[in-house]
């Protein structure tokens, strides 16, 4: 059974950090790509970025410079570091196992987490 737990979410001023981690089970972890999925209210989910099984990372446009994905394969465990946080970094994020991933392409797996909730408010 493949379990994702995420955690580290809450609330943090304009400007500041905070770390997710996602704790894998029930798969290979480190030969299996991750990604990192928001969602804001009232939109879709989207791809903030994710990394491969080799550690090759790729990010969405509005995180790049911001945000850091790392994985620890001897824990099981793939991180989000999320620096400078804006306001519209407000949304629940979700980690994911990939079914494919590569250094320019990420394709999502069933596997979820069941998300940790980040707010960025002043």
């Amino acid at each position: 059974q493949v379990q994702l737990v995420e955690s580290g979410g809450g609330l943090v001023q304009p400007g500041g950090s905070l770390r997710l981690s996602c704790a894998v089970s029930g798969i290979p972890f480190s030969g299996n790509g991750m990604g990192w999925y928001r969602q804001a209210p009232g939109k879709q989910r989207e791809l903030v970025g994710y990394i491969t099984s080799g550690g090759s990372t790729n990010y969405a446009d509005s995180v790049k410079g911001r945000f850091t994905i790392s994985r620890d394969n001897a824990k099981n465990t793939v991180y989000l570091q999320m620096n400078s946080l804006k306001p519209e970094d407000t949304a629940v994020y979700y980690c994911n196992v990939a079914r494919y991933s590569s250094a320019i392409y990420y394709t999502p797996t069933e596997f979820w987490g069941q998300g940790t909730q980040v707010t960025v408010s002043s």
